[in-house]
């Protein structure tokens, strides 16, 4: 419902009852103007039929109704998709929804044609039932066919077509599929395709249409075998029109085109003499006598006709059964939404037999929505206690008797006249009906009509006064009956012999007439839809050029009197014009009463009262039922919808001071409460660590202590926590105290467990230590550290002065190449080692200063000028050190040096003779000339001195 007033001028109301001026027609198209003009026509209440048959799990059906071209197919086609997409998806709804979409091209093949106001419309009336399973999921489907417009395949109007099938079959047949049937591919030479003049439409493609057929049949269930013989004989009736009739001289008629007849014989499998008899003469059965007589030029052309047309009517009525083959299934408590697809009322300038029938469908269905909507009126006053007035109406049940009654309705009369003995003709039908219906206020014909009338009806035919309006219907061709249907059931074409049943030609009851036939289907589906809630979805077109925009307010004044829109709205307004639930109402308006606002907490009836008498409503525009109030007037709904309109902007600025209080409290809320969660959280987190680690240290502490008693046992799991511990804390005290230096010997004790390893991590230490510090040392002191060793492996421990010397560096020469004769330095080259000596002579120990000169083979001793003597490597015996002293022995050589450390030490390691390196502590021996033995004495004293003892002997006095 559009609220303010101003949107209700521009764009009308939605629903049709609360127009205030509904008997008006004017008003009526004005509200269809305006809703058009915006874009507002749509389908309404779809999805309250979806949700009621969910919800109450009652069967649905939804009517739609409107002329050619008004849009009912795709309105259907609107529903199924709005049921596809909202429905809950189904392990079968794919292959359903694929042969359901398939079926679309095939029925629309069958039964779909080019039309003036329609290039695709829909020959035939369809009610599709859609099955539901519990969960609301669309399982299966089933379709019933009503009036095929059969007289299609025998005539077409100027600028119409034939049925799509028979220019699909001729454009997009194979060459192989052509010749088979016999048929080429001009329609113009097929008397059934050449009467609309008509073969080619631009807004249609035959040949796409045909693939697209032919690829559908195979997915809905249709065998090899079935699509051949369906070929036939759709190919047979092109046959059957270009069969021609000759009359003789004695004015009997016979067949003329003996080809046509080899082919129908050919493809419908009948006996072709018993094909020609039945197209040629008429066989009747009086008191158990069958009588044969011969048909006149027009009949046998009538006859043909009729054959054409129920051949192909049953056919296409087995088509759908073999639809509903694939598409059905059966499911315990399923639920069914119908759809009723069926034409609206027509007016014709010509109106047969075909819209006597989609007339007299339409007074059903107007007769049975005046009960409906009476009946469901009745019962909602009676059940909220609200007193019922009487609804003045046309009741059509008098043209529904008319048509329908039996023995004296005209479909009765119809039957009669084509099943009575003697020549029955259209004239005879409409005498019979004149001596019949004479009398009927709704029922005129030339003969009964005033001068009046009689200038504007013809002679032929008969005028019903419908609901809607007034229609002459011509009797023309209306007796037209089928003289082979045991021709038919002979057949070796299984469709054609299922169409056509034995059970027909056996049966000695009197056989039913089309329109009885359609009378009785009709009946069956007036059944079928009064056990349904219904719904109404009335399809209006607004123009016939098909351009969108357009509003021809002549055509749609003409559709909204066919369709009986305003007899509906009558009475539909006969008593309120609106109704709500209680709480609904009071929701809706309570911001229009102090009382009510912003909430009512009593009973919701006292608060429906106590809004009503705010707002000043009279006692006769509103009454108060046990759950709804009903009101009279759209006036005073509009009234009250204004005044909430006006008071929305104070109600907007109310909830928003609301709201932001209740926002900024509910932020407080959510922030105070994240707060506490987030404490509470943390703290639980805290404690549970603390009374953790709690057990934790307890549980270590017990392990401690029993290893500890433990400790001195084997390793086990009493004790291999505590002595893990143990040897973990000597390997982090030995990682922070290692020696740092290879002359630091310090080490922290291990316990027992771990001596071993211990000294082997010294020794790895000691090890690594003595790596790095050889990597680091420079070349020179490499050479001076091995100098020091062999020095220590020399005097460690053999000479008092040796600890001294340790510190002090070893030069390289202690004399300067200055201090040196330059012809000893030309003789030995620079590569020597020099130091001052004093030597002792062998004669009286005479004290003579010499240089000592040590090359890489040789030693010499030099004076100041000249080389004394040289002593070569390989003669030396061994040399005697009597500290400080230096002794040579080469038959001997004694000698004294300030540096004998450094001396002797270089002179082992460049003669290579470390290991012969002598000392020797109080008197030594030493080889004099010509085999005689000098001996030298070591004295301790004040200070250095070197002399000649008393006894011969050398005397050194050392400081002690």
């Amino acid at each position: 419902m559009e609220s303010a007033l101003t949107a209700r001028d521009r764009v009308g109301v939605q629903d049709f009852v609360l127009l205030e001026n509904y008997t008006s027609e004017a008003a009526f198209i004005e509200n269809l103007r305006r809703r058009f003009k915006e874009s507002l026509i749509y389908l309404f209440n779809v999805y309250n039929t979806y949700r009621s048959m969910r919800t109450e799990r009652k069967d649905q059906c939804i009517l739609i109704s409107g002329e050619s071209g008004a849009g009912k197919t795709e309105a259907s086609k609107k529903i199924l998709l709005y049921y596809a997409v909202t429905c809950p998806a189904h392990d079968r709804m794919a292959a359903l929804g694929d042969r359901l979409l398939q079926s679309n091209p095939v029925l629309e093949a069958f039964g779909n044609a080019k039309t003036l106001r329609n290039d695709n419309s829909s020959r035939f009336g369809k009610y599709m039932d859609v099955q539901f399973d519990f969960r609301g999921a669309p399982v299966g489907s089933h379709i019933l066919n009503y009036l095929l417009e059969k007289s299609r395949v025998v005539h077409q109007n100027h600028g119409e077509r034939n049925f799509h099938i028979f220019y699909q079959l001729l454009d997009g047949g194979e060459e192989d599929l052509l010749k088979r049937l016999d048929l080429e591919r001009n329609p113009q030479n097929y008397q059934y395709l050449v009467k609309g003049n008509c073969p080619r439409v631009s807004s249609i493609n035959d040949k796409n249409d045909w693939k697209a057929v032919m690829k559908a049949l195979p997915i809905i269930g249709f065998t090899e075998e079935e699509v051949q013989e369906l070929l036939n004989i759709i190919a047979s009736v092109l046959h059957l029109g270009n069969t021609q009739f000759g009359e003789g001289e004695d004015g009997e008629t016979h067949i003329t085109t003996e080809t046509q007849i080899r082919n129908l014989t050919r493809l419908l499998g009948v006996d072709g003499s018993a094909l020609r008899e039945a197209l040629t003469h008429k066989k009747l059965i009086a008191k158990g006598e069958e009588m044969i007589s011969p048909l006149n030029f027009e009949q046998a052309g009538s006859a043909r006709d009729a054959l054409a047309k129920a051949v192909y009517g049953r056919t296409f009525t087995w088509l759908v059964e073999k639809i509903n083959q694939s598409l059905a299934l059966k499911v315990p408590g399923s639920s069914v939404i119908g759809l009723l697809d069926i034409y609206g009322f027509e007016v014709l300038q010509h109106n047969s037999f075909e819209q006597f029938c989609i007339n007299y469908c339409n007074e059903k269905l107007q007769q049975l929505f005046i009960e409906l909507t009476l009946r469901s009126e009745q019962e909602e006053y009676e059940t909220e206690g609200i007193a019922w007035e009487t609804v003045q109406y046309f009741d059509n049940k008098i043209i529904c008797d008319l048509i329908e009654e039996k023995h004296k309705g005209i479909i009765s009369i119809l039957d009669e006249e084509c099943l009575r003995p003697g020549e029955a003709c259209d004239i005879s039908f409409l005498e019979k009906m004149e001596d019949t219906l004479g009398g009927h206020p709704h029922f005129i014909t030339h003969k009964l009509a005033n001068g009046k009338t009689r200038r504007i009806m013809s002679r032929e035919e008969f005028r019903l006064l419908h609901y809607a309006g007034e229609v002459n219907y011509n009797v023309s061709g209306e007796l037209k009956f089928i003289n082979s249907p045991i021709v038919m059931c002979q057949s070796s074409n299984q469709i054609v012999r299922q169409c056509f049943r034995k059970e027909e030609v056996i049966d000695q009851k009197r056989p039913e007439m089309a329109a009885t036939q359609f009378k009785n289907s009709l009946m069956k589906l007036m059944e079928i839809l009064i056990s349904k809630e219904p719904s109404y979805v009335r399809c209006i077109k607004p123009n016939d050029a098909k351009q969108p925009g357009r509003f021809d307010e002549v055509l749609v004044r003409h559709q909204v009197k066919y369709l009986g829109l305003m007899e509906n709205l009558r009475v539909r307004r006969a008593g309120f014009a609106y109704r709500r639930r209680f709480e609904a109402f009071l929701q809706r308006y309570k911001p229009l009463c102090p009382e009510t606002w912003p909430n009512w907490h009593g009973r919701l009836a006292d608060g429906v009262s106590t809004l009503v008498n705010h707002l000043g409503y009279k006692p006769e525009e509103y009454k108060l039922g046990r759950s709804k109030i009903f009101i009279r007037f759209p006036k005073t709904l509009f009234t009250t919808e204004d005044a909430l309109e006006a008071k929305k902007p104070a109600i907007a600025l109310t909830l928003q001071t609301s709201w932001r209080g209740y926002r900024e409290r509910a932020k407080y809320h959510r922030i105070r409460h994240a707060v506490i969660v987030i404490q509470s959280a943390w703290r639980g987190m805290k404690a549970r660590r603390r009374a953790k680690r709690r057990r934790q240290a307890a549980e270590l502490i017990r392990r401690f202590i029993k290893g500890f008693i433990y400790r001195h046992e084997e390793y086990c799991p009493e004790n291999e926590y505590f002595l893990d511990h143990v040897r973990y804390s000597f390997l982090k005290k030995l990682r922070k105290n290692l020696p740092k230096s290879v002359l630091d010997k310090s080490w922290p004790t291990p316990p027992p467990s771990l001596i071993e390893a211990s000294e082997h991590l010294r020794w790895l230490h000691m090890q690594n230590m003595m790596r790095k510090y050889c990597r680091r040392i420079q070349p020179e002191w490499r050479k001076q550290m091995e100098q020091k060793v062999v020095a220590s492996e020399i005097f460690k421990d053999q000479k008092d002065s040796y600890p001294q010397s340790v510190g002090k560096l070893f030069l390289g020469t202690r004399l300067e190449n200055e201090q040196i004769n330059l012809k000893v330095i030309q003789t030995l080259g620079n590569d020597k080692y020099g130091v001052p000596v004093t030597k002792y002579d062998r004669r009286g120990f005479k004290a003579r200063p010499r240089q000592l000169l040590l090359t890489s083979s040789f030693a010499v001793l030099v004076d100041r000028t000249k080389i004394k003597q040289r002593i070569d490597y390989p003669a030396l015996r061994g040399e005697k050190i009597p500290c400080p002293d230096l002794c040579l022995p080469q038959g001997d050589v004694v000698l004294h040096c300030d540096h004998v450390i450094e001396a002797v030490t270089k002179f082992a390691m460049m003669s290579g003779r470390t290991n012969h390196v002598n000392i020797s502590l109080g008197s030594i021996r030493f080889a004099l000339a010509r085999g005689k033995e000098g001996i030298v004495d070591f004295i301790r004293g004040s200070e250095l001195k070197v002399a000649k003892g008393k006894r011969g002997h050398l005397l050194v006095v050392s400081q002690g």
